[in-house]
């Protein structure tokens, strides 16, 4: 009966909000930031302390808004001291629906960086043998935590500044125990991120670095599922890029040096503007090392798996500025180009309709640079041996079947492609072929230049040196056009110029007669118009060659 009334009685007798002064002043040492606290309540049942209005200040470097702000803390106490010395021991703390800030400065600094350093040097500095005794009223207690949780948190991730974007992620919980400065605690985190995607990191960490927060060492596993990166802010929607990641790997950090191990798995992956999702997934598997200090590192492995095709992905990175920038290299050789089909839409290559690979080889060596909202890729691209099943490029060049050896349509729907190759550039306004040299077998030679706007129109000036007796007419044609209009004979024995337009799928091929006649001017009139003539009739055939009507 007494046990029970004093339960009773003593929200009654002792008034918690006694030790609000000591425990706001605890509060702010430790954390080395300003902490404000509502009215303490005693719950006895619970064996705790509620604590309202919590706010903890930012970095004033940062923000002038509070860093962390909840409506309620609980504080587990221990009952014997509080009840017998009126001395408050706190064992735990329960934050429920709080909201967190964190914010990078452009040179890459954390507001969460300073957090705790003032407790963790006073902590560290009692580790160490003193000269002299020191004042009892200047000793600071190494401050511990039993047990530290969040409950349905809302943290906003960003930038600082005016102009700082940020994302907000829901649902965060964390659990904690043992914290102190002096010792390793472990912990376990989870949280929504935007798009309905999760995350959950569960290992080790400590003890609290006393300089910088974010460098304390760590030892964790990490799991990314359904990262939306068009949502999560990461790069800049108008760069184009977007995808849905999955990720698993481990964590590991000694104060001076973070490494990483693990695999990425990305689907519905697009490149640049022009592009369309991805429809196959590309797999990685990754090792890196980063230099926490100066915000670089390296990645020492990236085998980028593509169906059977392999990859190798290495270089270097930098997140020290506004977005991150790359320094990589991506090579690859005899890669099944049946496989690789799927990945084109992402960089904005579409094969013309109802058309796809079905055998190969591809060799790349490109160069990946830039900040990954504006990435610049270049180097050379080779495929050979290919089968573009499902279009007849024959057919596609009209007249074609007129010339003696081509067989207009025959050779069923499919082209066959010996060797096409080209020194690629893609970046946010479009994809760039030049010293594109195409071999098909049955039609000849087609060489020049091609791009792909990031609109995803097609444009370029190319050249056909048909073979056969399809290539010996057109080279009479040629030379005979060429002698009317005072040019010389045309290099490389007879080519057609000719232009592209449309797009990828549906690709326009026009006669350049422009580029035939040239010379037209140099010559007199009666030449001109000898040249005239012989230029119309060579647009009438060319006309017909590549399915333009005449007029």
């Amino acid at each position: 009966v007494v046990l029970i009334l004093i339960v009773v009685a003593l929200p009654f007798v002792v008034d918690a909000n006694r030790f609000k002064p000591t425990l706001e002043t605890d509060l702010t040492t430790a954390l080395g930031r300003k902490v404000q606290i509502g009215n303490i309540g005693l719950s006895i049942l619970s064996g705790g302390v509620t604590v309202d209005n919590v706010v903890i200040a930012d970095d004033p470097a940062f923000s002038n808004t509070p860093f962390l702000q909840a409506k309620q803390l609980t504080a587990g106490v221990a009952l014997m001291p509080l009840i017998f010395s009126k001395k408050l021991e706190v064992s735990s703390f329960t934050v429920t629906d709080p909201q967190v800030s964190l914010l990078r400065s452009p040179s890459g600094t954390w507001n969460f960086s300073s957090m705790g350093t003032t407790g963790a040097k006073k902590a560290e500095s009692q580790s160490q043998p003193a000269a002299s005794p020191q004042p009892a009223s200047t000793q600071q207690t190494n401050i511990s935590v039993a047990k530290l949780k969040i409950s349905n948190g809302t943290i906003v991730v960003g930038s600082a500044g005016a102009h700082g974007k940020t994302q907000t992620y829901k649902s965060v919980e964390l659990e904690a125990s043992d914290l102190s400065y002096s010792s390793q605690f472990p912990f376990t985190f989870s949280a929504k991120t935007p798009g309905d995607g999760t995350v959950k990191v569960d290992g080790k960490a400590g003890p609290i670095d006393a300089t910088d927060a974010s460098l304390t060492p760590l030892n964790a596993k990490l799991d990314v599922s359904h990262l939306d990166l068009a949502s999560t802010g990461f790069v800049d929607p108008s760069a184009g890029v977007a995808g849905i990641l999955d990720f698993n790997g481990t964590l590991t950090s000694d104060r001076h040096q973070m490494t990483s191990k693990g695999a990425v798995k990305a689907n519905k992956i697009k490149l640049v503007p022009a592009g369309s999702p991805s429809r196959v997934s590309v797999n990685i598997d990754y090792a890196t090392a980063y230099d926490l200090k100066k915000q670089t590192g390296s990645l020492s492995q990236g085998d980028v798996h593509i169906g059977q095709a392999l990859a190798h992905l290495t270089g270097s990175y930098d997140t020290a500025g506004a977005a991150t920038a790359l320094q990589l290299k991506l090579a690859g050789s005899g890669m099944p180009v049946a496989d690789l089909e799927g990945v084109l839409p992402a960089a904005g290559v579409n094969l013309p309709s109802g058309a796809s690979l079905k055998s190969g080889s591809m060799d790349v060596n490109l160069a990946i640079s830039g900040p990954v909202d504006k990435l610049v890729i270049t180097g050379p691209v080779n495929l050979s041996n290919g089968d573009l099943a499902g279009f007849n490029l024959k057919s596609k060049l009209g007249a074609l079947s007129s010339f003696a050896g081509l067989g207009g349509n025959s050779g069923g729907n499919d082209t066959q492609i010996q060797k096409l190759s080209a020194d690629i550039r893609v970046d946010p306004s479009g994809t760039q072929a030049n010293n594109l040299d195409v071999i098909v077998p049955s039609i000849g030679t087609v060489t020049g230049n091609a791009a792909v706007s990031s609109s995803n129109k097609l444009s370029g000036k190319m050249n056909a040196k048909l073979a056969g007796a399809a290539g010996a007419m057109t080279g009479a044609m040629s030379g005979a056009l060429s002698s009317f209009t005072g040019g010389g004979a045309s290099k490389g024995g007879g080519g057609i110029p000719f232009t592209l337009s449309g797009t990828t799928s549906t690709p326009i091929f026009l006669p350049d007669l422009g580029g035939m006649a040239k010379g037209l001017g140099k010559t007199g009139a009666g030449a001109a118009g000898g040249a005239a003539g012989a230029a119309g009739g060579a647009a009438g055939a060319l006309g017909g060659l590549f399915g333009k009507k005449k007029k």
